[in-house]
């Protein structure tokens, strides 16, 4: 361009929560760092402001230390001189649930806001792509501009480097790449010899690829930086020495507002961003300390699918909705949803942190069940002898479900009936007598210990139809024996989807709908990995190694499911170093499961491993000749090709990592080709590729060093910490795992919302409680006293419903208190209707997600979107 450039230099820290250093480290240096970031801003009034990465947990980490300076921060923050939010902690946003995002997004904004202002951009420096929803939810949130460094491929911004980034709903943010990414000007200096050698180049960069604009963008900052006090006088300086340019201190709202005002960028991108061409993506992190992000998958669904909708049912029977108890959790999943932190490229010691997070959390979710649970109970059958229990279906649509249930008996036979007497479909899956032990009783003589009776505890599968987000009352009745699992000869399972055999080595899964039959089902793959905690290298000189044949270990029938098991045996080596020799000589056992449910359409899958084996990565393959995948993002299912088209001469182009065609997954992934579909509906696993005849899906990496030079698919510097060796034993996870999975092959083309609904179906969302008094353990808050605040609940209850062909992402309590929350969505291409039925509520409204209601009077669910209904109580 002809005009005079001008250059935004926007300081600021990027700040890592945990990396390998600890949260410890961090907050440890974070307060050094933030009193001097306050004696600088007050005491220099030539400094305009400091962008503090955007995240308010820092904030609230400091405050905690600091009480004091308050409102010294709130000052600052006010005036815009620093800028936090609108993230809690700045979370991937690909290897967490869509809820979490936003979650992290409500409390970062209000957070912010509370303390005087949240940042009007979405701040992305430094996450390892970016979810297709992001656009999406910054709209929600009243945020139209993003600017972000990774995922971005040259060809997709060939004029300038402000595009329009676009959701699969259609929904916009205008977004700035930040090319160089978040450090360009982290050591700007006044000096002939830097400016010549240093930043003149980088500038004239950016000025060539920004056509149509003359405003430029150079982040100054860098990881865990002190604020550089000299800023406004190497501004001066600059605007001294360079007249072709204008030079100010700045901030990304600033830098946004002023690029697109009247701009007319005609680039366009649309849903993820995860290209490895400019800044690493890391690709295959999505298998790094699996265990963990297994963890994190099962914490989230307790969180949201059993204890926020229970709770929502609870408070509308006149029970305590544990806000602050919510508010804790969510804080401590934010922590491990950071980057790094759930990316697992972390020390040790980090990881160990982060597991007793995720332990943490977990214990006060199961905690507030039970003690919901419970109470609800005792008002409901006013009964705590043994005989009823509590079904919950926390879907907002009246279902049969085919829940497991655990159940206290003096007699090991028994059955259930539901509330009109009649008797129920249920089986036993396991059965265990529990001697009753030792009692101590006081007596005028002294403590007696006298001998309890025994009983028994039966885990069961039940059929029963439950009313929507609501519950149902079940009777226990002893005398009557109920059908056990019962082991059989023949090799062959069934229901009426699919019939699943194992043949001379191998297992075949046979479609009863459509005939279809797929022989050696599955295989799996052991290949050395030479990499580190941030991406998976190939052995150079070693192929993998397959285990494809196994051998048969059981099989068990019951009325309502049947189970086959089969053992596969591979012979691999022990270390890397063996690897590159070619010797095998470690035994790597893989215990497979399958189970068929009756009524349901899917295979449930679960391999168990006790990994011995250091330095490999594990995956199953699952045949089929897919010519594309469909895998899950937020509110639908994206579409990515077999072959990444980046893939030619990407390491003479200079890609910062290889575009190998392995892709993160929500909740599933699809095969799709000639002989329609074959897919997984995963606990957890995030990571897959699309093989010519087979759906790779990994279970795990292990691996047992940080960051290393020059890998296969990585050329360069570690990853992290560059200068120094940190060694990661746990990460070689020598222990034993599982994985589980659910497996369904379809016929025709591909539709989001059946896989989406599938997806719901396999989650459960459901619960149960027995109100007993023979066993005070199952769950751990049993054995003691509680208050019971209600004495009248009834018997069966539905707080709400909900008609069309849309599913359910969250029901809470709104921020407010007045009130519930309840997001739907649509994964579908075409719009849907939707209606809510609930006559507990006196008015509905339509939200954003930051829970400001809107005037929109909204009656369906566009394609691909989703919705926010406010439920709100009678006034009084």
């Amino acid at each position: 361009m002809n005009c005079k450039s001008k250059v935004h230099i926007v300081p600021h820290s990027h700040w890592d929560r945990e990396w390998y250093f600890t949260i410890e480290d961090s907050n440890i240096l974070l307060v050094e760092n933030l009193d001097a970031l306050l004696e600088v801003l007050e005491q220099k009034t030539s400094f305009p402001g400091y962008v503090f990465d955007a995240q308010v947990s820092v904030i609230e980490d400091y405050l905690a230390v600091r009480p004091e300076n308050r409102e010294r921060l709130k000052s600052l923050i006010s005036q815009r001189r620093i800028f936090i939010g609108p993230w809690f902690t700045q979370t991937d946003s690909l290897l967490v649930n869509r809820e979490s995002v936003i979650r992290n997004l409500l409390y970062g904004v209000r957070g912010a806001e509370a303390m005087g202002h949240s940042m009007k951009v979405g701040y992305l420096p430094d996450i390892f792509g970016q979810n297709a929803y992001l656009p999406s939810f910054f709209q929600e949130f009243g945020i139209q501009y993003s600017v972000l460094q990774r995922g971005v491929y040259d060809d997709q911004v060939p004029r300038d480097l402000n595009f329009t980034w676009v959701s699969p709903d259609g929904k916009e943010v205008k977004t700035n790449y930040i090319y160089f990414g978040y450090g360009p000007g982290k050591f700007l200096e006044p000096s002939a010899a830097y400016f010549t050698e240093r930043l003149n180049p980088i500038l004239e960069a950016l000025e060539q690829k920004n056509t149509s604009t003359n405003q430029i963008l150079l982040p100054a900052g860098g990881d865990q930086v002190l604020i550089r006090a000299a800023f406004p006088e190497t501004v001066q300086w600059l605007n001294q020495h360079d007249p072709s340019r204008e030079y100010v201190l700045s901030d990304y709202e600033a830098f946004m507002k002023e690029t697109w005002c009247g701009a007319g960028f005609k680039e366009r991108l649309e849903g993820e961003l995860i290209a490895g061409q400019k800044a690493r993506i890391h690709s295959t992190i999505r298998s790094q300390r699996v265990d963990l992000k297994m963890l994190n998958y099962h914490v989230e669904n307790k969180l949201l699918y059993v204890l926020e909708p229970l709770a929502c049912i609870a408070s509308a029977l006149g029970l305590k909705y544990p806000v602050m108890w919510m508010n804790r959790i969510w804080k401590l999943l934010f922590d491990v949803h950071a980057h790094d932190s759930i990316g697992g490229c972390n020390s040790d010691d980090t990881n160990r942190s982060i597991e007793m997070r995720l332990i943490q959390s977990e214990r006060m979710i199961d905690g507030l069940c039970n003690v919901l649970k419970k109470q609800l109970a005792r008002a409901a059958l006013h009964n705590e002898e043994g005989g009823d229990l509590l079904v919950f279906n926390l879907l907002p649509r009246h279902r049969e479900i085919l829940q497991p249930i655990v159940v206290f008996t003096r007699d090991s036979q028994f059955w259930l009936q539901d509330r009109s007497g009649a008797s129920l479909e249920a089986m036993v899956v396991r059965q265990d007598y529990i001697d009753g032990g030792r009692q101590v009783l006081v007596t005028a003589e002294g403590e007696q210990e006298v001998k309890a009776p025994g009983y028994y505890r039966t885990e069961l599968l039940v059929r029963t139809e439950v009313p929507a987000m609501g519950y149902t009352t079940l009777r226990v009745k002893e005398g009557k024996r109920l059908e056990h699992w019962a082991p059989v000869r023949e090799p062959v399972i069934q229901n009426e989807m699919y019939r699943l055999e194992w043949e001379n080595g191998e297992m075949i899964l046979e479609d009863l709908r459509s005939g279809r039959r797929i022989s050696g089902l599955l295989r799996f793959e052991d290949a050395g990995d030479a990499g580190d905690s941030y991406d998976f290298s190939p052995l150079a000189g070693a192929d993998s190694l397959f285990g494809s044949t196994c051998e048969l270990v059981d099989v068990k029938q019951g009325a309502l499911s049947s189970l086959l098991t089969v053992r596969h045996t591979m012979k691999v080596p022990n270390h890397i170093d063996e690897r590159a020799l070619g010797k095998a000589e470690q035994e790597l056992v893989i215990e497979t499961a399958f189970e068929l449910r009756q009524g349901e359409a899917y295979v449930r899958v679960k391999h168990v491993v006790d990994n011995s084996v250091r330095d490999h990565r594990l995956r199953v393959l699952l045949r089929h000749q897919g010519e594309h995948t469909w895998a899950d993002q937020a509110f639908t299912a994206l579409r990515r090709e077999k072959v990444n088209p980046h893939w030619q001469n990407w390491r003479e182009k200079g890609f910062a990592e290889a575009p190998v065609p392995i892709y993160p997954l929500e909740n599933y992934v699809v095969a799709e080709g000639q002989d329609g579909q074959l897919g997984v509906i995963t606990e957890g696993l995030k990571e897959y590729e699309l093989l010519e005849e087979e759906l790779a899906l990994t279970l795990f990496r292990s691996v047992g060093q940080l960051g290393k030079d020059d890998l296969a698919w990585r050329p360069g510097r570690a990853s992290g910490i560059n200068n120094k060796v940190v060694e990661t034993p746990d990460a070689q996870l020598l222990k034993p795992l599982s994985f589980a999975y659910a497996l369904h092959i379809a016929e025709g083309p591909f539709r989001a919302e059946e896989w989406s609904k599938m997806a719901e179906e396999y989650i459960g969302h459901a619960t149960a409680y027995h109100l007993q008094t023979l066993n005070t353990f199952e769950e751990r808050l049993e054995r003691f006293e509680l208050p019971q605040p209600i004495n009248q609940a009834p018997v069966e209850f539905s707080l709400l419903s909900v008609e069309g062909k849309v599913l359910f992402s969250a029901l809470k309590r709104s921020e407010e208190g007045d009130g519930i929350v309840l997001r739907l969505f649509n994964p579908g291409d075409e719009d849907e209707p939707v209606m809510l039925h609930s006559e507990l509520f006196a008015e509905i409204q339509r939200t954003t997600l930051a829970e400001l209601p809107t005037p929109d009077s909204v009656n369906s669910i566009a394609a691909r979107g989703y919705m926010t209904l406010k439920c709100l109580t009678e006034k009084e």
